[in-house]
């Protein structure tokens, strides 16, 4: 943790829903002027995408598990933990883009799947912002996790994630749903170990709950809207958080613990602007010595 460069950092699964943080994020940085060095954490994946469909073949004849984006066998854990230290002691570090599909790739003259080369980080930003997988991951060897000075987790219900994640990748990346099938079967053990007991360490988690049958997401057609969810706000150290002021200003929120709003679904914009907007003035005069 930085007082000087300080690091938010948002954890999540494949299709929980954390770029529509990050889209949150931007619009408060546009607001308060914060110039933010931004992140995408499948950027620290080891492989391109024909690479790892290609050693995942050659494992599969070999009769071995295929590799999977959630393990770290096929992520770079340690570059990232350097990114977050070198930055929280210098404002420094090196990023580079992984371009998911046509229209991300086709400004770049590359193919989808590829990543673009490394490249500094800009000059003189205010803090380091990451959103992706791993954003508080831990194993032996690698403490992501100790680095952030504000940890965002966001962990739907897991029929509901992967509903969301089915709908983005047939309609988004032109994968057919078998496809995306197999590979949520395929990160399960990943999962577990490496994204689920991120949530144990961050600082606030934001978990959506539909309330529309959610049972067979492998067959379900639709995403729940908003306003078919609530959202599940966990605080893991609550002093401090103005719940009155939070229950006051969004309709229908109330507490169902000591460090827990319940919101409507159609709500959670409003109440990431009212959580995330001081926490960037604290971290931004803290920056500055105010």
């Amino acid at each position: 943790m930085s007082a000087k460069h300080p690091v938010i950092a948002v954890t999540g699964s494949s299709g929980a829903g954390t770029s529509t943080v990050r889209s949150v994020f931007e619009r408060i940085f546009r607001r308060e002027e914060v110039r933010a060095a931004m992140i995408e954490g499948d950027s620290f994946h080891r492989y391109e995408r024909d690479a790892l469909q290609r050693l995942n073949a050659e494992r599969v004849a070999r009769g071995e598990a295929v590799l999977s984006l959630f393990g770290p066998h096929a992520n770079h854990f340690a570059d990232l933990e350097t990114l977050f230290r070198t930055y929280a002691e210098s404002g420094a570090g090196r990023r580079r883009r992984y371009l998911h599909d046509t229209r991300e790739a086709e400004p770049f003259g590359q193919p989808p799947g590829t990543f673009t080369p490394w490249e500094d980080l800009p000059r003189e930003t205010d803090l380091l912002f990451y959103e992706g997988l791993h954003g508080a991951v831990r194993t032996e060897t690698v403490d992501v996790a100790r680095y952030p000075d504000l940890l965002i987790g966001v962990a739907p219900v897991v029929n509901l994630e992967w509903i969301q994640k089915i709908h983005r990748d047939t309609t988004l990346r032109g994968y057919s749903r078998e496809t995306v099938t197999q590979i949520i079967l395929n990160r399960i053990p990943d999962y577990v170990h490496y994204i689920v007991p991120q949530f144990g360490l961050t600082h606030i988690n934001f978990q959506r709950v539909p309330i529309v049958d959610t049972s067979n997401p492998f067959i379900a057609r639709e995403i729940p809207i908003p306003g078919e969810s609530m959202v599940v706000i966990r605080f893991a150290d609550p002093r401090g958080v103005d719940f009155p002021y939070l229950l006051a200003m969004i309709q229908g929120a109330f507490m169902s613990r000591a460090n827990t709003i319940v919101i409507p679904g159609d709500r959670q914009d409003l109440a990431m602007q009212l959580i995330f907007t001081p926490l960037v003035w604290r971290l931004m005069a803290r920056r500055h010595g105010d």
